[in-house]
């Protein structure tokens, strides 16, 4: 390829082009899209940093969103993209992924950070440093969830049931849902602990993508008892949060919702339900397990400032476990009043 042009994109017509390139690329995921921008930098306030490269016809060759990030608890980073399971970059070539790189890492040298991240789906086979502690859970579907449930083990179609017969019922909206999903989801969090998302991060994801979310709801006597949100992109959903209260897990309502989920994934025409990221051998990963999803390995790809470590910002690390266990302990509206004023700034 000849010269190639990177560009920060700032007008919307820009954004068009970029998203006409995220819609034809096979390689691209609904994180790519440029809505994500807006969305974080409306809650959030964080800038923005897309880069795009064309050649000498002005043709799209590649793209690379990122996040800026800068607090004086967690210091100055990028991340494509923070929030969520996916990102990175997309190119044509090694040479048009190599230029949009070297813009960000020029841009990341006059901002200060300490680090970039790119979290790839799949492997880029860069020079950068990388971490693979972290698989995403995939489950391929039928066209109908009769036929997954015949495949599930005795012991889950079981499970899946006995929400129902303790009077659960299941509802899948939208907007409309969405105090009951954040009911759920703030408490999960707080037992957790973990610093919630305001509900206002939700809703503005369900303005700007009305056509690709939903909220699905598990209630017992009309009380919210567990809660997700999905996201679709082409052929596969995504469940980006689910939570159950963890008052009522005798009744398993967690094992309901993921199976009214699956239903709605069937019945949709979705052909692959992505269960989210787990680290290999975890909880969450063996939960994710027994529905049949198979690990597909993440890359994440470190850009790192004068020989710096790799960046350990997460409840793993054992720095954090008072302040983890503090959280739990702290009343739920307080969670919920200063959690956003935190979680902004945890990647």
């Amino acid at each position: 390829m000849a010269r190639v042009n990177v560009i920060r994109i700032e007008q919307s017509n820009e954004e068009a082009v970029w998203d006409r390139y995220v819609g034809d690329h096979q390689g691209a995921t609904i994180y790519h899209l440029t809505a994500w921008r807006h969305v974080i930098g409306k809650i959030f306030g964080h800038p923005t940093l897309y880069y795009m490269a064309t050649d000498e016809q002005g043709e799209v060759r590649g793209i690379l969103p990122l996040v800026y990030l800068k607090s004086r608890v967690f210091g100055r980073f990028l991340v494509s993209l923070p929030y969520f399971n996916y990102g990175g970059v997309i190119a044509e070539s090694e040479e048009v992924r190599d230029a949009l790189l070297a813009e960000a890492v020029r841009d990341a040298g006059a901002l200060g950070a300490s680090h970039i991240e790119l979290r790839h789906l799949s492997g880029m086979e860069l020079a950068w440093p990388k971490k693979e502690h972290k698989v995403s859970m995939r489950l391929d579907l039928p066209p109908r969830y009769e036929d997954l449930l015949k495949g599930f083990p005795p012991k889950l179609r079981s499970q899946i049931r006995r929400g129902e017969k303790e009077g659960m019922t299941v509802t899948v909206g939208e907007g409309n849902l969405i105090d009951e999903f954040y009911a759920v989801f703030s408490r999960n969090m707080r037992d957790l602990g973990t610093p919630v998302y305001g509900k206002n991060f939700f809703a503005e994801i369900l303005r700007s993508f009305p056509k690709e979310t939903k909220i699905a709801v598990v209630y017992l006597e009309e009380k919210p008892v567990a809660a997700g949100f999905v996201m679709g992109f082409r052929n596969t959903l995504e469940i980006s949060w689910a939570s159950s209260d963890r008052r009522y897990a005798r009744l398993a309502p967690n094992m309901l919702l993921y199976g009214s989920v699956l239903r709605y994934a069937c019945e949709q025409g979705y052909r692959i339900f992505d269960f989210g990221r787990s680290t290999k051998d975890s909880g969450t990963y063996r939960f994710k397990q027994q529905w049949g999803a198979r690990p597909v390995q993440l890359e994440w790809n470190y850009w790192l400032r004068d020989g710096q470590p790799l960046p350990e910002l997460n409840p793993q690390n054992p720095k954090y476990s008072f302040a983890i266990e503090t959280w739990k302990r702290l009343p739920l509206p307080l969670t919920t009043l200063i959690g956003p004023r935190i979680s902004k700034y945890l990647p």
